[in-house]
Formats: structure tokens, C-alpha cells, sequence
């Protein structure tokens, strides 16, 4: 049926959880009601990140944005924009441009975003294979299968420069390289979609508003190594981005693009969901295989790496969904395309969760190589309630801290290393001036002590200490000797822990001791919280014995 105009609606989480689920019912009844179901088509879509408020609304083909919308909006929009006609500017998105009809412009209303990954996210339908199949989508996997041999396919990732987006920065052609050649004739491709650092929601945002990237991608990492399995790793906690990818998988099935013999060929590829009980140890990739097994959720030994010996002990690709959703667009454009964009040691686009103290919260999909300062005061919108930068929080609590002197290091693999920081998932919290430092550090501690394993004493019993002794200082009962005691548990942890949970897990600690000591010293020399934060209660007198 043709439509003459569509009303795309923001349905990601973070959206319903603010009535986006409403909105949607609210614009469906009206729509009936002004008598308009057969000219007007209500749509699902995904986010468009830090560019938006959410939840939008995007009509069709009048390119209009209303943003945020609430309930009470939709009857005003559907009888004067949809059936008279004419925009409702009081409810029109601001936007950077001011003044007129904010139009919905792709790739993005940010100046300095450049889409890759999120290059459907918020145009298209997720729910809807034809939408994405419109927007070029399987043609990257009908061109491996049809023009190229699987070492070719190799070669392209290998020479797009493409690094792994889960954190670690590995290149994913070595990787695929690896268990190609690994041993065995069953090998498997896994999807790390477990996301648990705190700050971090790139890849839900990336399943809930373009599902079928990630498995057109997953079937070509299965061509190009030989393996005819998938699995998607997703936490339940995501129950969004599950029943998109079901519903993606299902589609995908249906039209011979997952499956027995795809398009015809003699390649076969499936794809199952598996989901976790929410462990951050789980993000850790052999923690993840132990946990698709059916066994707890605890680091292996390494080496082996799963590219020999991963899941069920057979060769096994896991890649971070971010990294996944950049194959297609590779393949179709060419690893020269994708060199051209970000820096000549780092390529490509980088997907960032701007959270915490900033006025523009979401993500964003900027070139490798951006400064934090753009991110924080140009795309970020600069420091909430006009407060002053105290931190940056790179790449979650396992990340590094930036300080307001390093504003303009550039964001990159290579780069932040030199700074004793990383970039992580791409998780960015930006923490004001008005935060007490013991009490974020305390925050960090205890949150990667809830999440240890319990597998090594290093992180089992480091941690807890570490948290005893942050909870003595900011309760006014610390020493200058717990400063002392703290450097040395972090710098022990980071050295012995057994996996990459326990080894990052000082990392803050370790940091902001030495970018803010002074604020460490008054809390345990002069009993008192300089943001007065801080319970400081005053330290317990021994009792005295009284003799008879």
C-alpha cells in the first residue's frame, strides 16, 4: 500500500522508558480517529544519539523533526501537521540552526559526526528487512559470495585498518586471519553484545535501531573463515535489542539471507541468541565462551586464544558489535574509503556514550583522532549548569581519567595509551567540579567489587580492601598511610590479577591518586570533604577501661 507520508518513532529503550511505547499508541489512535490510516504509516526506528532528544518524532516526506515529544503532543501534530498540513513550529526540534523548520538532514545534524556504524540508525525501520535492504543492505554479502574467494575478503579487512571497538583495538583481519588458518573444519563466529561498562550503551542502541548490519556481517566473518555458526552473546537486560534481532533473524531467514545455501550458493550460515545474566566478567571474551557453554562465567587461561581453541574448544571469531557493523560498509567501499577516514594509524569512525555532567547525553559517531575537548564542549554542549571540568572518565571505569590539561589528546587506540588512559568501549563520563574524588573513586571500587568473579585473590580480596579503606576516608577515620596503602593494593592488582576485569579495576584508583592528591590529603589530614560530599563522621574514640 502507498503511503503519502510516514511518522517515524524513536523505540529504543532509553526512549520507551521515557513514553516513547506511548507516543507510538497515542499517534496510531489519532491517526485513526482523523480518519488518515490509509495515507499515514506509524514506523519504528532507532536513535539518533547525543543529536536528538529523546523521543523523536521524524515525518516523512516532509523531513520534520518534533523533539522531545510527549503524549499530549501527538493529537496537535496529526490535525494540523498531517491533516492540514501545516507544522506545528512550537514542538519543532531547536537544533544547532535556530529559527525556521529544523529539517532532518542524513547523516546527521552534528557538524562533525560522520556515520558509519549508525548510518541507518534513526532513517530506517528495524523491524522492517526491506528498509534496510533498500538502504543497500546484503548487498555487502551478496558481493563476498558471489566476486570474492574468503581469503579476499580477509585481505580487504586486513587493509581497511580495522581494529576491534570492544576495547582491546586488535586488528580484526588478524583475527579473522587466525582462525582461518586455525585447524579444525567446525569454527564458529561470535557477536560480543554483553556491553556492561558502566556509561556504555553504543551497541544496544546500535541492535535496537539496525539488527541486520550486525548479522550480514556475521555471515561474512563466517564465509571469509569457514564457519557456518553464529551465536549473539546479548545480556537479557536488553530485551529490546533481543526481540530486534529475533525479528531480524527471522526475516533474514525468510528471504535466504541466513540459513541453508544463501542466495543460492553453497554457504550456509545460522545465527542463535544467547543470553547472559548480566556479568560484567562475562564482556571478557573467554568469560563469554565459558558462559555460552552452560558454565560459570570465568576467565580462561590464555594462550590458547579462541581463534585456535574458543568455543567448544574449536577456532572462533569473537567480535564486539560495533566492529561487526563496519564489515559492510568496508566490502561495499573499500579499504581505501574507509583509510580516508580518521587517522592514518587508527581508521575509521569511532561510536562515543557521552554520559554524566554534559548537556547533550547520547551517542555519537565521530572520525578517530577527534580531541576531547570537541567531544566534550563542541558536540558534548560543554558542562552542565555552567560548572567547571573536574574529570573524564574514558572508556568506563576500566578506561583512564583525563584532566582538564588533556582536553586536546587526541581519541584514538594509539594515542591515550601515552597518557596512561584507553579508549575502551568509547564510554566518555564527564564528571563536574562539584563531585568529591574519593567518593568517585569509591563509586568505581565498589561496583568492580560487586562484579569480581571471585576466581583470583588479587581482584577478590584487593578489592574489597581497596573499598574498606575508601569507606574509612570518606568517613572521616583514614590516615595518611591509607594513601600509601591504596597505591600499593592497585598497583599489585594490576599487575597479578588473573584477567582484564581485576588488572583495570585500580585503574581510576591509581589515576586520580595521582592527578588529585591534594583532595586525598585533606580528606585524611584535616577530616574534611572539600565539595562536602562526604559523610565524614567523626572518627570513633577508643573505649576507655575503667578499673575497680
Amino acid at each position: 500500500m502507498f503511503y503519502r507520508a510516514h511518522v517515524l518513532v524513536e523505540m529504543t529503550s532509553s526512549s520507551v522508558a521515557l513514553g516513547a511505547a506511548q507516543v507510538k499508541e497515542q499517534f496510531e489512535r489519532e491517526i485513526a480517529r482523523a480518519g488518515l490510516g490509509n495515507e499515514v504509516k506509524v514506523l519504528e526506528t532507532g536513535s539518533f544519539g547525543a543529536a536528538l532528544p529523546s523521543p523523536f518524532v521524524v515525518v516523512y516526506p516532509d523531513n520534520v523533526i518534533y523533539a522531545p515529544v510527549n503524549v499530549r503532543d501527538v493529537r496537535r501534530i496529526v490535525e494540523e501537521h498531517l491533516l492540514k498540513g501545516r507544522v506545528v513550529r512550537e514542538l519543532l526540534f531547536a537544533g544547532e540552526r535556530g529559527g525556521g523548520v529544523t529539517t532532518f538532514v542524513p547523516p546527521s545534524p552534528l557538524k562533525k559526526e560522520k556515520r558509519v556504524v549508525l548510518r541507518n540508525s534513526g532513517l530506517i525501520d528495524p523491524l522492517n528487512i526491506e528498509e534496510y535492504i533498500a538502504r543497500d543492505g546484503y548487498l555487502a554479502l551478496a558481493k563476498v559470495l558471489t566476486e570474492m574467494t574468503p581469503e579476499e575478503v580477509i585481505e580487504v579487512v586486513k587493509r581497511s585498518g580495522l581494529q576491534g571497538r570492544g576495547g582491546a583495538g586488535f586488528p580484526t583481519g588478524l583475527k579473522w586471519e587466525f582462525t582461518r588458518k586455525a585447524e579444525g573444519e567446525e569454527k564458529y563466529i561470535v557477536c560480543n553484545a554483553d556491553e556492561g561498562e558502566p556509561g556504555t550503551f553504543k551497541d544496544r542502541l546500535i541492535l535496537e535501531g539496525d539488527p541486520h548490519s550486525v548479522l550480514e556481517a556475521m555471515a561474512i566473518a563466517g564465509y571469509a573463515v569457514g564457519a557456518n555458526m553464529g551465536y549473539i552473546y546479548v545480556r537479557a537486560e536488553y530485551p529490546q535489542s533481543i526481540r530486534h534481532l529475533e525479528v531480524a533473524i527471522t526475516q533474514a531467514k525468510e528471504r535466504g539471507l541466513l540459513g541453508e545455501r544463501i542466495l543460492g550458493t553453497s554457504f550456509s550460515f545460522d545465527v542463535k541468541i544467547r543470553r547472559g545474566a548480566g556479568a560484567y566478567v562475562c564482556g571478557e571474551e573467554t568469560a563469554l565462551l565459558e558462559s555460552i557453554e552452560g558454565k560459570r562465567g570465568e576467565p580462561r587461561v590464555k594462550p590458547p586464544y579462541p581463534p585456535q581453541k574458543g568455543l567448544w574448544g574449536k577456532p572462533t571469531v569473537i567480535n564486539n558489535v560495533e566492529t561487526l557493523a563496519n564489515i559492510p560498509p568496508i566490502i561495499l567501499n573499500g579499504p581505501d574509503w574507509f583509510r580516508s577516514i580518521g587517522t592514518p594509524t587508527c581508521p575509521g569512525t569511532k561510536v562515543f556514550t557521552l554520559t554524566g555532567n554534559v548537556n547533550n547525553l547520547g551517542l555519537v559517531e565521530v572520525p578517530m583522532g577527534i580531541t576531547l575537548r570537541e567531544l566534550v564542549f563542541e558536540i558534548g554542549g560543554g558542562i552542565r549548569g555552567g560548572h567547571g571540568l573536574k574529570l573524564v572518565q574514558t572508556g568506563g571505569p576500566s578506561g583512564g581519567t583525563m584532566t582538564p590539561d588533556l582536553l586536546d589528546v587526541p581519541m584514538a587506540f594509539d594515542t591515550l595509551p601515552r597518557y596512561n588512559s584507553a579508549l575502551g568501549s568509547g564510554a566518555l563520563t564527564v564528571i563536574d567540579d562539584t563531585h568529591c574524588i574519593v567518593d568517585i573513586v569509591k563509586n568505581f571500587a565498589e561496583f568492580f567489587l560487586h562484579e569480581s568473579c571471585g576466581k583470583c585473590t588479587p581482584c577478590r580480596v584487593g578489592g574489597k580492601r581497596i573499598v574498606d579503606i575508601l569507606e574509612r576516608i570518606s568517613a572521616g577515620a583514614g590516615s595518611p598511610e591509607d594513601l600509601e596503602k591504596l597505591r600499593y593494593l592497585g598497583q599489585h592488582m594490576k599487575a597479578t590479577a588473573f584477567c582484564g576485569l581485576g588488572q583495570a579495576a585500580p585503574n581510576p584508583l591509581l589515576r586520580c591518586l595521582e592527578f588529585f592528591r591534594e583532595e586525598f590529603e585533606v580528606h585524611v589530614r584535616e577530616k574534611r570533604c572539600p565539595q562536602g560530599v562526604c559523610t565524614m563522621r567523626p572518627k570513633p574514640q577508643p573505649k576507655k577501661t575503667v578499673r575497680v
